[in-house]
């Protein structure tokens, strides 16, 4: 996401520099409706690198709209034109890191599915940025009830939709019951990971994403 970012990218009033979405494939360029800027990519990228270091350095409480420009090296309203609050700017990149190289595994067995998404999941929760910003999110959100909906759905859709591919799969297969409670398995599959990594804040071995798919599924199949 952050490739090829320039981290002090200064942007004109009108963005219309640069290779955003208002270029189109094979260099020609699409026209702006008429009065609409045209944001730039290397913009953008500055603005998620910044909100990134933002949070990282004083958390989201003490994040703010004009820090994070100050860092991008862009003004205010370079930030508002893409997003219209801090909420939204936070949530975005929350939604899209929670998407990112989530695999949809489909071995042809419940446990090597499972193995599959803990060791990805795993790599992703034990990077710094992730391992410092989620959890001073979800302390943030216990103040701040807009925050904890939507850090929720942002995070929650994202992980329950791989989850109840895998779910689909091992029924298709007779591995699990066709009845088994959907809502419980999925908190079967995505609870301890996350409460291991982000609330007791405990680093995992390289043995645990395997122990843990094999815990798991033992556990769905006798239900």
């Amino acid at each position: 996401m952050l490739n090829g970012m320039a981290s002090g990218a200064r942007e004109n009033s009108g963005e219309t520099g640069g290779a955003g979405p208002g270029a189109a494939s094979g260099g020609r360029a699409r026209r702006a409706p008429a009065g609409a800027a045209v944001l730039r990519e290397d913009v953008t990228e500055a603005i998620r690198a910044a909100v990134f270091a933002e949070l990282a350095a004083v958390g989201y409480g003490r994040m703010s709209i004009e820090g994070v420009a100050r860092r991008a090296g862009v003004g205010k309203t370079a930030v508002y034109r893409r997003w219209r609050s801090k909420l939204h700017l936070v949530l975005d990149l929350v939604s899209e890191i929670a998407l990112q190289g989530l695999p949809a595994p489909d071995t042809g067995s419940l446990e090597t599915d499972l193995h599959l998404l803990y060791e990805v999941a795993s790599r992703a929760l034990r990077h710094p940025a992730a391992s410092q910003i989620v959890p001073d999110l979800f302390a943030e959100a216990a103040r701040n009830p807009d925050l904890q909906e939507a850090l929720e759905k942002a995070l929650r859709e994202a992980q329950r939709s791989v989850a109840q591919g895998v779910l689909d799969a091992a029924a298709a297969r007779g591995e699990v019951r066709e009845t088994l409670d959907r809502d419980l398995a999925l908190d079967l599959i995505t609870g301890p990971l996350y409460w291991r990594v982000l609330v007791v804040r405990t680093r995992t071995s390289r043995a645990y994403p395997a122990a843990l798919a094999k815990t798991v599924a033992a556990g769905l199949r006798a239900v």
